[in-house]
This record gives structure tokens, C-alpha cells and sequence, in this order.
């Protein structure tokens, strides 16, 4: 059986990765619909070698059409708008932006981590934060086997997580050019700030951590904190994790946990070298976990180096796992 899928926010850069993705994964379309705003109607975009005219996302464009899925990376604002109408007509809709993550009514998911927690959408379902997403794959089996009593984490986040405003500014930084996106030069750079600061001083990037963690393990009790930083690397999140088990452990059993985890690439061996960079995640949809080693300051501690494509498992790959789930729960 194959399906009727729209791309909504087609032209940005998840959005493209959102088609490049499904060709890839031989998603089964049947029929392909991309919406934009009204600036982007009109003009063509390719899928499996056929060109697509992308329609101007409004209700009248949606209402005649037999959806089932909806991928949407427009931004909270249309979200929040439009999901709503999609489902209404029918499709279900896996939304990126942070519109629909922390309400609970809405399930929050990464298959890999809380698959169940698809069977009771009511037509939306959000996709995760991109640095949540293959924080909490690397912690999952860690989770299940050992319990998590408390979370710090520490991210190099690539310029792509702010769009291609940020990829353009790196770039543009390289020739001299003033940055438009960041408050700050990010070519040769850090900037310890993603999102807006909050009262409480944290910025809503590293809340959104925080906050998204324990709604997908469901456990309001997990102490987390966290601090997330802009790098000057075109694509890929990298993040160190630094974790208080429940359980003691012994760090053998965590290298076999993560050999035989399903949607994680061990690289750890310090010796030869070996560990995850951005440079290895680009362009793939696994998550990539090394520098695993005990944390000597405090009793069943332990600490992680992950890494991965904040555009792909980040965002556009999870959202299509997600809608593969749904589609194996219904054969």
C-alpha cells in the first residue's frame, strides 16, 4: 500500500531534506503534495525525477486533497495554525517545530526510545528538539537496564540548527562579512547561546532539553541540566553527557548495551584514535556514541560523547521513522 504525503515547508532546509530522506528510505508515496507559504508557490520541485508545482499552503489547497501524512517544518506559528487542518481532513501529522512538544495532549517521539507513545495520537504527533533526539537514543538503553538519576548535558550544536541563515552566516564569515543571523561572528567562534535567554537564565534551547527528556521517558523525577552552544561546524550535533546511574555498573556491560542497540554506531577506542565527529554523522541517520568512560567524582557516573546529523535523525529521518512505525503498526 502506498500513501499520500504532503511536505510542508518544502523549500526550507529540513523541508528539502524531508524529500531527500523519503527517496531514500524508498518511502511508499503514492502521491507527493509540497506547500509553502505564497513567496515559494509556484515554483517546481523534484521528486523521483518528476517535478512538482509547490502550492500555497491554505485550507482551500488542503481540503480537496486525501492526505495520510503530513511533514511539517514551517515553523511554530504555521503549526500551531494548520496542523490542526490537516488533521481534521484526515492525515496525521508529524510536526518539527517546538509548537505541539511539551503539550500532553500530543505525543512527543523518537522510535528508537518511546515508539509506544504513537498509539495515542489524536492526529499530531511533534518531533523532538534535534539535540533531544540523539541525547536521549543514547540514553535509552542506559535508562532501561541501569535507571537515570540525573542528566547533565553540554552541546556543540552546527550552524544548520538555525536554518540557512546560519550556514550562511559560517560562510560568510570565512570572507569577512558581518554575521545576519547570529548576534556574533560564529567563524572561529562559540556562541553559548541557542534561542532566547529565559528569566530563569537558561535559554529556551537548553529548557527545551530539559524538559523534552522527561516527557519522552516519563519521568517528571529526572534531574537534568544542561548548556548549549552554537559551533562553527556546518552540520552535526555533538554533545557530551554526563550521567548518575541508579545501578551500579561496570563499563564493559556498557560498550556490549551499545554494540547491540539498534539506531547507534559505537566508535570508541581511544587507543587507534577513535570517536564520533560531526564529520562522520553528516549525511547519515544512526546516532554515534564514544569517549564512553567512568566518572570517578561521584558514585555510578558515567560519561558519553554523541553525535549526530541535526538535519537527518535531527529532524527530517525521525520525523519519517515515525511515520514507518505507524505504518508497521497497521499492516
Amino acid at each position: 500500500m502506498n500513501y499520500n504525503v504532503a511536505v510542508v515547508g518544502c523549500t526550507g532546509m529540513v523541508g528539502r531534506k524531508f524529500i531527500e530522506v523519503l527517496e531514500e528510505r524508498n518511502f511508499p508515496v503514492d502521491t507527493i503534495y509540497f506547500f509553502a507559504s505564497a513567496r515559494s508557490a509556484g515554483i517546481t520541485l523534484k521528486f523521483k525525477n518528476n517535478d512538482y508545482v509547490v502550492e500555497e499552503l491554505k485550507e482551500v489547497n488542503i481540503k480537496n486533497k486525501k492526505i495520510d501524512f503530513a511533514l511539517f517544518s514551517a515553523g511554530g506559528d504555521v503549526s500551531k495554525e494548520y496542523a490542526p487542518i490537516f488533521a481534521r481532513y484526515g492525515a496525521t501529522v508529524i510536526d518539527n517545530s517546538s509548537a505541539w512538544r511539551m503539550d500532553p495532549e500530543i505525543p512527543l517521539v523518537v522510535p528508537e526510545v518511546n515508539p509506544e507513545d504513537i498509539k495515542w495520537n489524536k492526529g499530531i504527533i511533534a518531533n523532538p528538539n534535534c539535540s533531544t533526539i540523539q541525547a536521549v537514543v543514547a540514553l535509552k538503553p542506559l535508562h532501561d537496564k541501569y535507571g537515570i538519576k540525573r542528566i547533565i548535558y553540554s552541546t556543540y550544536q552546527a550552524v544548520s540548527g538555525a536554518g540557512m541563515g546560519g550556514y550562511n552566516d559560517l560562510y560568510e564569515g570565512y570572507k569577512g562579512n558581518s554575521p545576519k543571523k547570529f548576534p556574533y561572528p560564529i567563524t572561529g567562534n562559540l556562541l553559548p547561546h541557542i534561542d532566547v535567554f529565559l528569566e530563569n537564565g537558561y535559554t529556551k534551547e537548553e529548557m527545551k532539553m530539559v524538559n523534552e527528556t522527561k516527557k519522552i521517558f516519563h519521568d517528571d523525577n529526572l534531574k537534568i541540566t544542561a548548556t548549549t552552544v552554537r559551533v562553527p561546524v556546518a552540520y552535526g550535533h555533538s554533545e557530551s553527557i554526563n550521567v548518575e546511574l541508579e545501578k551500579e555498573f561496570e563499563l564493559k556491560n556498557i560498550f556490549e548495551l551499545y554494540k547491540n542497540f539498534a539506531g547507534i554506531v559505537l566508535k570508541d577506542d581511544v587507543q587507534n584514535l577513535v570517536y564520533p565527529m560531526p564529520i562522520d554523522a553528516a549525511g547519515h541517520d544512526e546516532v554515534f556514541v564514544g569517549r564512553i568512560r567512568r566518572d570517578f567524582s561521584l558514585d555510578n557516573g558515567l560519561n558519553l560523547w554523541v553525535v549526530a546529523d541535526n538535519i537527518r535523525k535531527g529532524a527530517a529521518s525521525n520525523a519519517i521513522q515515525i511515520a514507518e512505525c505507524i505504518i508497521k503498526e497497521n499492516k
